[in-house]
């Protein structure tokens, strides 16, 4: 039987390249497996060769010692592969699909995934709604930065790219569509964003930036990107997008109101997340300042996307209250403001066949707006140093050297 590699979590700032178990159409007992998932049968599943996986800043947040994340676990939610073993149960995937895979671990049955709320399906994870490949308290589903991978519920969640060779041409956009593409649109979407508005997004990694994209295909006047880190900023003005430094000038309303005339825009994106800094050159971390920013820049009546990772487990958090996801929010400015907020993962599948269209029509650019970077398996661990320190890059790990 084929060995399988991949990459592991094994300290805070450290991950490792390690043998590992091939998958099979099980789920094992293994480092932050739920007890209650060992065990569980998926006849319905199949077996992944993968083609890309990438490294997304979530997975960063569990490095960093920043969740509870148990030693040993198998990072990566962002996976695209090609079917090479198929479970009894499956009807319509097939060996030799080439397909993309949400994040979102979804059975299909429950009243969310029938609801397309796919994000908190109600079977996949016995402690909470909504799973996710290689992540924390999400059921214990193994993580997709390997050689191979298991995933469920194969006929329901697969999203198959109808000519494999034209998909291959174009696999450095088309391998964003498993998490970031439709994150971003989601975000730009639930904030509202329509032909003409103008829209502030808060970070300008690579979720803030395929937010910024979105935002431009769903014909946004202005798209202002704010960030601390220079690199970014310039990644997020190579495609049109105004940008605010907020290490060198920490007033967001005035730098807003320098570009448009006014200190608010409609809409506004938070793509930071709960490892939030303070703006100004003596920033510190501060979790709650990106939701309390984009409160004050949005106008009344206007709607905040909130894509950005929030989590009730933070043993590094500044204080007791944000250790377990208490943050000081000024709620009555949003109350007051009548703001819309939309919070939690994202359901992919309700974008994700779109999104693959407006690729391969070249109406979408995502692999051009976050910078695409392809690396190899064995250089994991090095991208995960250098996207820690804060490089505008989007790591995509090819681990059998299949992208040209």
């Amino acid at each position: 039987m084929a060995g399988n590699k991949a990459v592991v979590y094994s300290k805070p700032g450290s991950v490792e390249i390690r043998d590992t178990d091939y998958p099979e159409l099980v789920l094992k007992d293994g480092p932050g497996v739920n007890p209650l998932n060992v065990g569980r049968k998926c006849e319905h599943g199949v077996i992944l060769k993968v083609v890309t996986t990438n490294i997304c800043g979530s997975d960063q947040h569990m490095v960093r010692g920043r969740t509870t994340a148990p030693s040993g676990l198998i990072l990566g939610h962002e996976i695209t592969g090609e079917v090479i073993e198929v479970g009894r149960d499956v009807e319509f995937i097939k060996k030799g699909d080439l397909v993309s895979v949400p994040f979102n671990i979804a059975c299909g049955r429950c009243r969310s995934c029938r609801e397309r709320n796919t994000n908190v399906c109600l079977n996949v994870n016995p402690d909470r709604p909504g799973s996710a490949y290689g992540y924390v308290d999400m059921g214990g589903w193994v993580g997709g930065q390997s050689e191979y991978v298991m995933v469920p519920y194969a006929d329901f969640q697969l999203l198959k790219f109808p000519d494999k060779d034209k998909a291959m041409e174009k696999i450095l956009d088309l391998t964003m569509l498993s998490d970031i593409f439709p994150t971003g649109y989601h975000g730009a979407v639930s904030a509202g964003v329509r032909p003409g508005s103008t829209v502030y997004v808060a970070g300008a990694g690579p979720v803030g930036l395929a937010a910024a994209h979105s935002a431009q295909l769903l014909g946004a006047a202005v798209v202002i990107v704010g960030d601390l880190n220079a690199e970014r900023l310039a990644q997020a003005k190579s495609f049109g997008c105004e940008t605010v430094n907020l290490r060198e000038n920490a007033d967001l309303a005035g730098q807003i109101d320098q570009i448009l005339g006014s200190p608010e825009v409609d809409s506004a994106i938070d793509c930071v997340g709960f490892e939030a800094h303070g703006h100004g050159k003596a920033h510190g971390e501060a979790p709650a300042t990106v939701l309390n920013s984009i409160m004050e820049v949005t106008r009344a009546g206007g709607s905040l996307g909130i894509p950005g990772l929030y989590v009730t487990g933070d043993p590094g958090a500044v204080d007791e209250d944000s250790k377990i996801g208490t943050l000081k929010i000024r709620f009555g400015l949003g109350w007051a403001k009548s703001h819309t907020f939309v919070t939690g993962q994202t359901p992919v599948m309700k974008y994700n066949r779109d999104l693959m269209m407006a690729i391969l029509s070249g109406r979408a650019q995502i692999a051009k707006a976050v910078n695409a970077t392809l690396i190899s398996l064995a250089e994991a661990p090095q991208a995960y140093q250098e996207f820690d320190r804060g490089v505008s890059l989007k790591f995509v790990i090819d681990p059998h050297g299949l992208v040209k």
